[in-house]
């Protein structure tokens, strides 16, 4: 969503997680946002954001004021589902124009264990003509491939094991998911979300 009228500018406070900020020239990725509210009389609320570079994928962490300004960056965001692996690369068809998107693995990074045919709600970040990086939807659901075979009395019991997903990807399910079954997973934490 290119702004005809320069690059908007929003405050620390009104930043959402996902958003793409410029900071000092490097390209962000907004991944989380820890609100703090100090004690004292007069002290303004605190954020932390935790960033990803685009495309190198460096983490970073900020602090900033809730009225501090940060610099939205400059770059297209297009909706596209993935179509399939052409080498290393990765290729994504725009949802609205059908036009590809060629992304290298090192673009997509540890994205790509959430990636499956088809994944829709994917989206192709493009920074001067040049596709640079993917953001994925909030959840993703992938089948279980692999885990331990279900204890006795699982189903009472909070504790979790291992599991490999259909892509390679492991995390952490609860004792009474088998091999087969669908999950839905976060992909900004890689956690356990529910069966499917």
């Amino acid at each position: 969503m290119l702004k005809e009228f320069g690059t908007a500018m929003p405050k620390a406070s009104e930043v959402k997680r996902g958003q793409v900020i410029d900071q000092d020239g490097t390209v962000f990725a907004v991944r989380q946002i820890d609100r703090s509210a100090p004690t004292a009389r007069g002290g303004g609320t605190i954020y932390r954001f935790k960033l990803e570079a685009i495309p190198s994928g460096d983490r970073r962490e900020l602090t900033f004021k809730g009225d501090d300004l940060l610099k939205e960056a400059d770059l297209v965001r297009r909706q596209c589902e993935y179509s399939y692996r052409d080498g290393e690369d990765f290729v994504f068809m725009d949802s609205e124009d059908f036009s590809q998107y060629l992304l290298p693995a090192s673009a997509v990074g540890h994205a790509a264990g959430y990636i499956t045919d088809g994944l829709q709600g994917i989206y192709v970040l493009i920074i001067a003509d040049q596709p640079v990086a993917i953001q994925l939807p909030q959840s993703v659901v992938l089948a279980v491939t692999d885990t331990a075979p279900v204890m006795k009395g699982a189903t009472a019991s909070k504790s979790s094991k291992p599991a490999t997903l259909e892509t390679g990807l492991e995390v952490m399910v609860p004792d009474y998911i088998t091999p087969g079954e669908v999950i839905k997973v976060n992909t900004e934490t890689g956690d356990f979300m529910s069966r499917a």
